[in-house]
């Protein structure tokens, strides 16, 4: 399964903090270092996360918006968040024969 570098970041920290993270956190990580739209970019990044069933939102939605307010993990993000980790960096080695 594929996962952008913002999925990756946003599963591990999840993990990290026992499974919940707030919304604003998220925001705030990438707040120097995205455009304006930074809200919307982590907004749809956590939809698809909630469409391949990685992870359940506290939201409040409206007809046009989704306003979301905290993060949880599901146990198969859960899952996904170890298999991350045990993956370990690719090095760049080369063998010579």
């Amino acid at each position: 399964m594929y996962l952008s570098n913002l999925q990756r970041k946003i599963i591990l920290e999840s993990y990290f903090r026992s499974g919940k993270i707030l919304f604003e956190e998220i925001v705030k990580f990438y707040k120097g270092r995205a455009g304006k739209n930074i809200k919307g970019i982590i907004t749809k990044s956590l939809e698809r996360l909630m469409k391949k069933e990685l992870i359940s939102v506290v939201a409040k939605k409206t007809p046009h918006k989704l306003f979301i307010k905290e993060i949880k993990l599901t146990t198969f993000g859960r899952q996904l968040a170890k298999r991350i980790l045990n993956q370990g960096q690719k090095l760049p080695l080369k063998i010579k024969n």
